[in-house]
């Protein structure tokens, strides 16, 4: 089950990642609206990308999924002080194809994610 969370998880970062170079401009002009500085912002896509191949790849298990576990989190938790300070842009998640204002959909999909990071860490 761990090694099958791991492909889930992996290939969600890489199709993240992935989308949000596809759309690089899109990606930053949404991104810029989220409130996250440009360096960070251009660095994003490369390290989900990472972070996807590793877990793909199986490469230095446990680590890769507990990476992507905090790095939810992260992104959780920033998806929330959006929504209380009462944000809504875009979710810019998936690059162009994330156009839907932040809600409760993101924060619910990311904690379906976690757990699927969790069980990927489980992977031996």
């Amino acid at each position: 089950m761990g090694v099958v969370a791991s492909i889930l998880i992996g290939a969600v970062f890489v199709f993240s990642g992935g989308s949000k170079l596809v759309d690089r401009e899109i990606w930053l002009r949404q991104s810029s609206d989220l409130g996250v500085v440009p360096w960070l912002a251009r660095l994003v896509p490369w390290y989900e990308l990472v972070v996807g191949a590793l877990l793909l790849s199986g490469v230095a298990r446990p680590w890769p999924a507990v990476v992507a576990v905090a790095t939810l989190v992260v992104f959780t938790v920033f998806i929330l002080r959006r929504l209380r300070d009462g944000d809504r842009p875009p979710c810019a998640c998936f690059g162009a194809r994330s156009s839907r204002p932040l809600g409760r959909g993101q924060v619910a999909r990311n904690a379906g994610l976690i757990v699927v990071a969790l069980l990927a860490t489980l992977a031996t």
